[in-house]
Parts: C-alpha cells; structure tokens; sequence
C-alpha cells in the first residue's frame, strides 16, 4: 500500500491554494463582521441526533456517523454548519429580534457533491434570523454578491426559486411525503425522465404542472409569461409574488430565476437563491430561506443564509503569485541585523534567517529571490541575481 495515497475525493493543499484560501477567509469573515454578523464556531463533531435534527433527511445520507467510547451514543461529523449555526441562535444565544451570525469551518461529506468536488470542503457562510420579511433575503443576497466581489469576482449572476411553488403542486397532485421526497431528488438531480415516470399516475392537471417547472427559467421580466401556464393556486401564486418582490428590491444585480433549481438542502422553506460567475458550470455559493429549522431545537425563528466552499472559490479567483522572501545571512543575527528583520516583517515582507550548510538554489526554491546585505555600515536589501553579481 502507498502510504502517501489520500482517500478518494480527499485533496492537500499545497502553499499557494493554502494562501489564497486563508487569504479569502480573511476578506469574507472582516466584510461579514462590517455588515454585523458575528462569528461563531460549532464544533465538528455532535451527537447524531442534535447534528440531523430538522435538517432533512439529505444531510442524514451525507454525514459519517461514528460510536462515542465515552458515552457509546453515536456522534457524527458534521456535513453542513447552517443547523448548527440555528442551534445557536436557537438554543444558545437566545436573543430577542434579529440576530446574524457568521462561521468558517470544515464539513465532511460522506460521497462528494459530483465528480469533482472534494468530501471536505471548507464552508463559510453567514445566517440572519429574526425576521421573515423580504428585506432579509435582499440583504444576504446582496451581502453574497458584495463578498464575491470583494473576493476578485465580477458581479454574480444570482439564480432565484421558490419551493413553495414545488411544494404547492405536489401537495395539489396529493403526493404522499415519500412520492414528493423523491421527485424533490428527481427534481435536483434535473432527472426528467424520471420525473415523468413518478408523475405519470397523478392528475394531468398536476402532472403537467410539475413537467413544466424544468422549463421555468429565464430573465426575471419572463417571470409572469413562463408561469402562466402553472396552477393559479394559493401557495403558487404566493411564491411567485414573493419572487418578483424579491427581484425588484435586488435591482442592480444579474438577477434571474429558476423554479426547477431545488438542490440546496431539504430543510429550505421558501426563497431559494444560488450565485453564479463566469467560468465556473456550477453555482459558487448557495442559500436560502429555512424558518423551520430553528422549532426543532425549542424555538421557531425566520432564518435565511447563504454558505459557499473557499476551496472552490479559491479556484475560481484568480491565483496571486507566491510573494517573494528576503533571506537573512546564517549565524546568529546581531542587534542592528534583528533591527531590520522586524522592521521588514512589520511591512509585510516574508524575512526568513538562512540556515548553513544549505545551497544557494535551496533558498531560491523556497521562495527567495532578495538577500540582506551589510553594505557601508547598513543592512540593505539587494536581488538575488545582484548579490551573485556583486560577489554578496
């Protein structure tokens, strides 16, 4: 067996990604904190039962589950951090009126998302709860659209639907809760002949209905005209009020919609959005309404977010280079040599202190391309390719 053999969908990551990553968490958790979400970090590993609880039974088939040998409960590794970021206002904090909330931590899943994606992504997201009305879906998708940007991005293109339009129609076609949960699947998995297969014993009227929402996407003004033709239901027309309402108050983003666009997480309610940039086929970021998540853990909340992998955004930024290094001569550094040393690194530079015994092309490798230099009584610092030239 190869000892250095990751298991499958499980990926290092190297000194550039690594810096690009933690560079972006930087970015997104300082913006997230100027519009007032505070940080919070769940813990990675909860009892089984508090970590699934009201999240569906999708995050259910998604989380590795292990035997506590302290407690012999069974625990399992956390596959999304929104639940546990509801727990916490919920439970925890308990705040009366709006409370937003932020978090950055790995998740692991137990089969990858698609072919390319990693079992552990590194989820950052923010959460507002305490208020159901609209202005708090604009705020976070415009709060995602800003991030992005602020990440290198250009201005997403912002996908909005509603599950309560699904929802309506299978609860019309009098779907039971298994037939609706699997042609919710059908419907994520964009599946379509099996969702006509699951749908060809119900009502035609319904049945169409449900056949046409593949086909229910396009440009907001298009909104009216493509949904038409969907049942003038109650809870359908809701949605699509709620919809157009939401897409007046985001004016000034790429705003369309898509009703067939259900692959966020079964425990959403209502608006459902995912963000979109050029050059990448799947959405970047995700979220939506979740007003039932909260009840579960003792205290009914309206609650909308959004979270998003800094992996796959870190691939999707475009890559700085790896900045260069100042490298100090070997020895112990005297008084006025130290002196400069932490005023470099005070300015940002990467000052690393020489090692002997070690070939000059080593330190080249790692990065160096300046070397301090003790010229007419002051350290200076020359290039690399200098110092050879002037005998360093």
């Amino acid at each position: 067996m190869r000892r250095w053999l990751l298991p499958e969908a499980i990926v290092d990551t190297l000194p550039l990604e690594a810096r690009q990553t933690e560079s972006l968490r930087r970015i997104l958790l300082d913006e997230f904190d100027r519009h007032g979400y505070d940080l919070v970090a769940p813990p990675l590993l909860e009892y089984l039962e508090s970590l699934l609880t009201g999240s569906g039974g999708d995050l259910d088939l998604r989380t590795f589950k292990l035997v506590d040998q302290l407690s012999g409960r069974t625990m399992g590794l956390r596959a999304d951090i929104t639940p546990q970021a509801a727990r916490i206002d919920a439970h925890l904090l308990n705040r009366p009126g709006v409370v937003r909330l932020c978090y950055c931590g790995p998740v692991l899943h137990a089969l990858p998302a698609d072919f390319n994606s990693t079992r552990e992504p590194l989820q950052i997201g923010a959460e507002l709860y305490g208020h159901g009305g609209l202005e708090a879906d604009a705020e976070v998708i415009r709060l995602l659209a800003h991030v992005l940007q602020c990440a290198g991005l250009a201005v997403p293109r912002i996908d909005l639907g509603h599950v309560g339009v699904f929802r309506a129609l299978a609860q019309g076609a009098g779907l039971s809760a298994e037939a609706e949960a699997e042609l919710f699947a059908a419907m994520q998995a964009k599946d379509l002949p099996l969702v006509r297969e699951l749908v060809a014993g119900v009502a035609a009227r319904w049945a169409e209905a449900l056949l046409l929402l593949p086909e229910c996407y396009g440009a907001v003004n298009e909104l009216a005209a493509l949904t038409a033709r969907l049942p003038d239901t109650e809870g359908v027309a809701r949605a699509l009020r709620e919809l157009e309402q939401l897409a007046a108050a985001l004016a000034g983003l790429q705003v369309s919609f898509d009703l067939a666009d259900l692959r966020g997480d079964r425990y959403h309610s209502g608006v459902v959005f995912a963000a979109y940039v050029d050059g990448e086929a799947t959405a970047l970021a995700r979220g939506g309404r979740y007003d039932e998540v909260g009840r579960a853990f003792g205290r009914a909340r309206p609650a909308t977010g959004f979270s998003l992998d800094l992996r796959q955004l870190a691939r999707a930024v475009p890559a700085p280079e790896l900045p260069g290094a100042i490298l100090a001569p070997a020895g112990t550094p005297c008084a006025s040599l130290q002196d400069t040393m932490r005023a470099l690194r005070a300015r940002g530079e990467r000052v690393i202190h020489e090692l002997p015994g070690h070939a000059p092309e080593h330190w080249r490798a790692g990065g160096c391309d300046r070397r301090l230099i003790e010229r007419d009584g002051a350290w200076v610092t020359v290039a690399i390719a200098e110092e050879n030239q002037i005998g360093g």
